[in-house]
């Protein structure tokens, strides 16, 4: 499993993408009080990758706590060649997710949610699939399972303590 760290990173690389927002209405005596929640994701579009939740009354504040969030826990993921390194299954409460990698040229073929976690990552080639819910939160919480579960050939070599030709041939 990919070691989730404080990784240190200027805020100009980070780009950050709104994934869904969400207006709550709570009834009280005096009427009803709306206040918001926005799921963002932040990445340099080179393997650093991570997610928010903002919650706030007014939709761009909601916004910036958002990415505030997302900045306190990002992920290293691998990529290589433009697409991941193998197929990956991940599920958060009703939502599961499958990535595998596709051949130079394909894009991002996901949908909503995955796409925007995926191209944060700064992959431009995967097959994504989302079954079970589509509940953009759930989704990007097991989207971001899946890519913690990565590891490239370099991280399972030194894991097992052996050269890369062993992990391919052995």
């Amino acid at each position: 499993m990919a070691d989730i760290k404080n990784v240190k990173t200027s805020d100009a690389e980070l780009k950050d993408r709104l994934v869904a927002i969400n207006r709550v209405t709570k009834v009280t005596k005096g009427g009803r009080t709306f206040s918001f929640s926005a799921i963002v994701v932040v990445g340099n579009e080179n393997g650093l990758v991570g997610w928010g939740l903002g919650k706030a009354n007014e939709v761009t504040t909601a916004i910036a706590k958002g990415v505030e969030a997302a900045k306190k826990n990002l992920i290293k993921v691998p990529v290589y060649k433009g697409t991941i390194p193998h197929e990956q299954l991940s599920r958060y409460g009703g939502a599961q997710v499958f990535i595998k990698p596709a051949s130079h040229g394909t894009g991002v073929k996901a949908g909503g949610a995955m796409r925007s976690v995926l191209e944060s990552v700064g992959v431009t080639d995967v097959l994504a699939k989302s079954k079970g819910s589509s509940n953009p939160h759930n989704l990007v919480k097991a989207t971001f399972n899946a890519l913690a579960e990565l590891r490239d050939a370099h991280a399972i070599a030194e894991q097992r303590g052996v050269s890369l030709d062993k992990v391919f041939n052995g």
